[in-house]
């Protein structure tokens, strides 16, 4: 499959606070706004950041809409979740100390990895896992 300059797979997320959730993303992992729709009462209805050609999507979990009934946000910052998202960045050693610095916790340290590349696991604000590496999967494999 060839690269194209926008993802198409765009992971989506539910936190209880959407807009402090936004804050967060941005400061922490870099990500910027993109577009951004309130919902009543401060929440966020839909929102959409980007890191580069990458996007994910996010609101806020209300308990009133279709979607809701499906995809919460973990329960406590320290449960288990059913997922969690890989990011390929330049340096994994600086995103880690801009993370930890927003007050992402650290799972595991900038480590290097087996297979190649070097990584590190967070949580973000509500408990969502994210690791961040240096590894590119389709450099790696002549993608």
């Amino acid at each position: 499959m060839a690269a194209t300059t926008k993802a198409r797979i765009i992971p989506a997320f539910r936190y209880r606070d959407g807009q402090a959730a936004i804050d967060f993303l941005c400061r922490a992992f870099g990500f910027e706004r993109h577009a951004v729709y309130e919902g009543p009462g401060g929440t966020i209805a839909h929102a959409q950041l980007v890191l580069g050609h990458n996007m994910i999507m996010l609101g806020s979990a209300t308990a009133g809409g279709e979607y809701d009934r499906w995809v919460q946000p973990p329960a406590s910052r320290d449960a288990v979740t059913t997922q969690g998202l890989y990011v390929v960045v330049d340096d994994c050693d600086v995103h880690c100390a801009r993370a930890r610095a927003a007050g992402a916790v650290i799972l595991r340290e900038p480590e290097n990895e087996d297979y190649g590349g070097r990584g590190y696991t967070c949580r973000d604000l509500e408990g969502h896992v994210w690791s961040f590496g240096t590894y590119d999967p389709w450099a790696a494999h002549g993608g």
